[in-house]
């Protein structure tokens, strides 16, 4: 078995803004798997806010021993970017090798079109505004927010720009207590469905004693199964990221766990390529949200891309992944 690295580029449609800062393209690790003639290909986002660098990914894949299966790569390597993109990589080359899709190793039901959010990037209310009139057209738009009272009149804009979109927010570990408690009714009252990770992880307890009137779902705070137990009575919902989760292999697990413990599920992504998102739509079947839009904020993609229309994204072709 032959593990090879690549780095690569996908340039966005235009500048993605979040708290954290600002972004033109979407830099990405991308792992082959090559056993004999069939090759399997997975995709990570290595990302700062937990320490990762293209580099230091790059690291721990060239640490792996020579041969190693799904099951083992779970004890090789923590939860992150890393096992993800070789755990993807791994069930993409199963599927080639065997020519079972992936989904039906998994014994997962045949996966379908899923309704996805699209996120609209952190801006100005009057641009915001503006991107929201142009996706007005979308059924469920993702707003980032940047924290503090602005963010009221960004959510303003945003639905004015799209009366019957459905809306969910991101604060990014951007609000306190005090702005939940300020925030949440006038948000509800714009159609606001939930809000992604209002404080920062690790100092979250405060939701334990809030009255959550605006569903919280937790993101930073969320990453593998380990990371349950300390959601409960804090989120109503948990966002599984396959970049937080180190693969499909994982996130599986995490999935019928949370749904067991009473969370609803989100199943969310980094901003990356159809690779990346091809093993998370089998993830995102028969989910509250959805939120695989990677690909329709990029300006170039993957040769075999993720088709989307009306009914959302729907699973990858063989050619791509699975």
């Amino acid at each position: 078995m032959k593990i090879s690295i690549e780095f690569n580029s996908f340039k966005l449609a235009q500048v993605f803004t979040i708290s954290r800062g600002s972004r033109t393209q979407a830099d990405v690790l991308t792992v082959i798997i090559s056993r004999g003639k069939y090759h399997g290909m997975g995709e990570c986002v290595p990302y700062a806010r937990y320490g990762e660098t293209m580099e230091s990914v790059s690291q721990q894949i060239n640490a792996l021993p020579a041969e190693f299966d799904r099951t083992i790569l779970l004890q090789l390597l923590p939860a992150g970017a890393a096992r993800n993109a070789i755990d993807c990589a791994l069930w993409d080359l199963e599927a080639k090798e065997t020519g079972i899709s992936a989904w039906k190793i998994a014994g997962l039901n045949k996966p379908k079109a899923v309704e996805t959010a699209y996120t609209l990037s952190l801006d100005t209310p009057e641009k915001m505004n503006s991107q929201a009139a142009k996706n007005s057209f979308r059924p469920l738009l993702k707003t980032k927010l940047g924290g503090g009272e602005a963010d009221i009149d960004r959510i303003r804009a945003v639905r004015a720009g799209a009366l019957s979109s459905r809306i969910i927010v991101d604060a990014n570990e951007g609000w306190t207590p005090e702005l939940y408690e300020k925030l949440s009714p006038i948000l509800l009252n714009l159609g606001v469905e939930m809000v992604e990770q209002p404080f920062p992880s690790g100092e979250d307890e405060a939701l334990l004693d809030l009255n959550r009137v605006l569903p919280v779902c937790a993101d930073e705070s969320c990453h593998d199964r380990a990371s349950l137990k300390n959601l409960m009575g804090k989120y109503d919902m948990v966002n599984i990221k396959l970049d937080k989760t180190g693969g499909l292999t994982e996130a599986l697990e995490l999935k019928q766990a949370a749904l067991n413990m009473g969370f609803d599920v989100m199943v969310g992504c980094m901003v990356g390529s159809s690779l990346a998102m091809a093993p998370a739509i089998l993830v995102g079947q028969e989910v509250s949200v959805v939120d695989l839009d990677g690909p329709l904020l990029l300006s170039e993609d993957r040769k075999h891309k993720l088709f989307y229309d009306a009914e959302g994204v729907h699973p990858a072709r063989p050619e791509l992944w699975g």
